[in-house]
């Protein structure tokens, strides 16, 4: 792997004296036959070898030299502009992530391809290239055993964010506009039946692993929904009654987990979410962007869409989420009490993966009921989301700056002079 060194001596080597306008002006005293090729490289200084191979047509004017870029200049100004966004959402990306998403666009445009050519060369490269316009800061971390504390420096940032998205897109006054979406995870167990005692004594079932289930939740502060999202483990149940059962108009996937990933969040938002949100724009919708990372489609159809992305802080969700702290718990007792599991816990449940759609629906009911509306405008209420209040946050929540370890993480993308790239500021889509 080159060290950046040795990309820095092999720069200082190969780095060429003249400029284009040179060449250019060049090329065009030797086409009007004022000079030949070795007068003109020799008055304009420019290299008489590179001059004649532009004068025969074997090198197009105005192309650069050296090996062909991986991807164009186009598509990385928009990766830039992708990160900057992200970091001023509070998404900041990290090396691997932005490596991950430039492989897209290359494997998008060599779709033959079988693996990406891109690595460290290109990272580095592409640091050199862009050092105007990102600068890349090390993280920091929570120091582990006080993650249920919140850094009272990061909810103070959040909150400023929000303050200017909302007064910037004028959204003070329409809690219709403004949407949280978040994930709840149900635990599937086999149900509990009573056997007469000598049945024990006969060969015990497998334990096995139990079945995880999702549900990616979305709700405005005026309390109107977005149809589910249920996420099943490892595929879909057998048969179609889990849909015909399930909530109207819900959505359904399958991921290893059973839980939110990248492309499961691509297809909520680009065919779900899009289709069922109303037509008033624009909107803001918050969520925990660490569980449900964002890719680069989704940041696009969102600007399009005039949909500005807010990313909830890390290790602070439990306080500014506001489905946490509205309908989720009392979802989860109405789903127990349905089963007819009173002691069921907060995250198991004696129901099958084909049953829980069914039993899921009656329980998703309460949210779209006069008491689940409350609850939910309630939630918005409690994290100080709608109506925008800050001073609603508990500091008994919140962490001083002393507890905070200062450890480097992983590098951070994040905007070093934003205006240089079109002000994506606060941004959000542009309008």
């Amino acid at each position: 792997m080159p060290s950046r060194n040795h990309l820095d001596k092999i720069g200082r080597k190969k780095k060429k004296k003249w400029t284009e306008e040179a060449m250019e002006r060049a090329l065009i005293e030797v086409k009007s036959g004022r000079c030949t090729v070795r007068q003109a490289a020799k008055e304009f200084g420019v290299p008489k070898s590179s001059l004649g191979d532009r004068v025969s047509g074997r090198v197009t004017p105005g192309s650069r030299s050296g090996p062909a870029q991986l991807i164009t200049s186009a598509d990385e100004e928009l990766l830039v502009e992708f990160s900057l966004y992200m970091s001023k959402h509070g998404f900041p990306l990290t090396k691997q992530q932005v490596v991950s998403f430039a492989s897209s666009i290359y494997k998008r445009q060599h779709r033959r391809v079988a693996f990406s050519k891109l690595g460290q060369t290109w990272w580095l490269n592409f640091r050199k290239r862009q050092e105007k316009n990102i600068t890349i800061q090390p993280a920091d971390n929570v120091v582990r055993g006080r993650t249920v504390c919140v850094r009272k420096e990061a909810v103070d940032q959040f909150f400023c964010l929000l303050s200017t998205l909302i007064d910037k897109h004028g959204l003070r006054d329409k809690p219709h506009q403004i949407y949280n979406c978040n994930e709840a995870g149900f635990q599937l167990g086999r149900k509990r039946v009573i056997l007469p005692k000598s049945a024990s004594l006969g060969c015990k079932p497998a334990p096995g692993s139990r079945d995880h289930v999702s549900v990616l939740a979305c709700f405005s502060a005026a309390g109107e929904d977005i149809p589910p999202f249920i996420i099943y483990s490892k595929a879909y149940p057998g048969g179609v009654c889990y849909k015909t059962q399930g909530p109207p108009n819900a959505l359904y996937g399958w991921s290893d987990s059973g839980c939110i990933n990248s492309d499961l969040f691509k297809k909520w938002f680009l065919k779900h979410f899009l289709v069922h949100a109303p037509k008033e724009r624009p909107l803001l919708l918050i969520f925990d962007g660490h569980k449900s990372p964002v890719n680069l489609e989704v940041v696009e159809s969102a600007r399009r869409e005039h949909v500005v992305l807010l990313c909830l802080p890390p290790h602070c969700s439990h306080v500014l989420q506001p489905l946490d702290a509205g309908p989720f718990l009392v979802l989860k007792q109405r789903f127990a009490l349905l089963i007819g599991d009173g002691c069921a816990t907060d995250t198991h449940f004696a129901v099958s993966k084909k049953e829980f759609s069914g039993v899921f629906k009656k329980a998703y009911q309460v949210g779209k009921e006069e008491d689940g509306v409350r609850m939910v405008k309630e939630g918005f209420r409690k994290c100080g989301i709608y109506p925008l209040n800050h001073f609603v946050i508990n500091d008994g929540h919140l962490m001083p700056s002393h507890g905070i370890s200062t450890a480097a993480g992983p590098s951070l993308i994040s905007a070093q002079d934003v205006n240089s790239v079109g002000e994506l500021a606060a941004a959000g889509p542009s309008s």
